[in-house]
């Protein structure tokens, strides 16, 4: 394995637009990216990786797609390489249109830029071969004018939305469900290039779990602050969030939500229940519940679950035991999500399944997928929103939540911010 360190450089999203412009140069595939709070360091960035369509049970299964062996897990922070890519959520309701980009779609990258805590840059290689020398130059060249790009929104169907709140709490009265996840999409007409918007979003909004993947299909650029899974040798960690208050409120008013408590509450069940599914007995546990947390535009409540697993749990076993995600779908999980396909008018596509990165040394690390644009190869453009629905839930407050969500998204194509 080849690890040189670079050294100072630029910040993620503008070593991100230097490696885009690179590749078109160069003819080669575009960069793929994740931001944030990835592995332990601030940006893993695979500099070029060319990505398809691939059968959903295959996405983040090293053993489909790299079958050259490598060191194990190390421990030391070095990630190498590994797949990045997405799995969109799996249930359509009947006779919604069909999905727009393709069910799962990613890569395998040989190397990664990676920035440290300490804003170090390193390259990282499972090949013996140096740092193009094109690749160190994006990470340390004078930044470039960003270049401009443009999304018109469309908004969701309030009255549909508003139907399917009320179907949910009819259900939540009748028992079949104690609470639901109920979503809505955003449709726009995207002007320039998606890398383009998903550097300025990431300046401007900061996500914790931010990340980027393109190809001939289309794009994903997912804004997320949620994490699914992560996984590092036999400890399994999810990280649900339910509970939400426009940034400008008081964050302790959130603790003291009745409605946003018992929600949080519900998932963190739900995602211990999932888990314990495959860990060990008595190794499920809560390290974090109901903390208050900044996210894009809003304030969040976030618990955060333990598990220990068998070292020969499959990722496959961890997608068959826990995907989609607890926090997206509802109590009890099963009839929430057969329910949900007849509640809501249009399949959620990207949105609310994941995007993320898999790595033989580093393990897996994989967001929830909201605050997430879809883009498809015709300038079609695509924002999921949602929000948890319980017994206390009123559909008016429910649709302003959907709207202080995707405030900060949708902010970001206005005059008044750069364009």
């Amino acid at each position: 394995m080849q690890i040189e360190r670079i050294g100072d450089g630029g910040t993620p999203a503008e070593v991100l637009r230097e490696l885009s412009r690179c590749a078109a140069r160069r003819g080669e595939d575009p960069p793929a990216a994740l931001i944030g709070d990835w592995f332990g360091s601030r940006a893993v960035l695979a500099p070029t990786v060319r990505t398809t369509a691939v059968e959903p049970a295959r996405a983040f299964d090293l053993t489909s797609h790299h079958a050259k062996p490598v060191d194990p897990a190390a421990g030391d922070g070095t990630i190498g390489g590994g797949w990045i890519g997405y799995r969109s959520y799996p249930d359509r309701p009947a006779g919604a249109p069909g999905l727009t980009l393709p069910e799962a779609a990613g890569g395998w990258t040989d190397s990664v830029l990676r920035q440290d805590t300490d804003g170090c840059w390193w390259y990282e290689s499972f090949t013996d071969d140096p740092c193009p020398p094109h690749w160190s130059a994006a990470v340390t060249r004078l930044r470039t004018v960003a270049r401009p790009w443009h999304i018109d929104w469309t908004p969701p169907d309030r009255a549909a939305h508003r139907y399917g709140v009320e179907q949910c709490l009819e259900a939540i009265r009748q028992g079949e469900v104690y609470q639901a996840c109920v979503c809505t999409h955003f449709l726009g007409r995207a002007h320039g290039d998606p890398l383009d918007f998903f550097a300025d979003a990431v300046e401007a909004t900061r996500p914790a779990r931010a990340a980027f993947v393109a190809g001939e299909w289309g794009a994903v650029a997912s804004l997320s602050p949620e994490l699914y899974l992560a996984r590092d040798g036999d400890r399994v960690t999810s990280s649900p969030i339910k509970g939400t208050l426009p940034i400008s409120g008081d964050p302790e008013l959130l603790r003291a939500s009745t409605k946003d408590v018992a929600e949080n509450v519900m998932i963190v069940d739900l995602v211990r229940n999932d888990l314990g599914r495959l860990a060990r007995p008595g190794s499920v546990r809560v390290t974090d519940l109901l903390g208050v947390y900044p996210a894009p535009g809003v304030w969040h409540l976030v618990s955060t679950v333990e598990a220990t697993v068998p070292v020969s749990t499959t990722t496959a076993d961890l997608f068959e035991a826990s995907f989609p995600p607890a926090s997206v779908t509802g109590c009890p999980k099963h009839r929430a999500r057969q329910l949900l396909s007849e509640w809501e008018p249009s399949s959620r596509g990207v949105y609310c399944g994941t995007v993320g990165f898999t790595a033989p040394r580093a393990g897996t690390e994989l967001n929830v997928a909201i605050r997430t644009v879809e883009f498809d190869p015709h300038g079609g453009a695509r924002l999921g929103v949602g929000g948890g629905i319980t017994i206390d839930s009123d559909p008016d407050a429910e649709w302003q939540e959907c709207l202080d969500k995707a405030a900060s998204i949708l902010s970001l194509g206005l005059p008044t911010t750069r364009f």
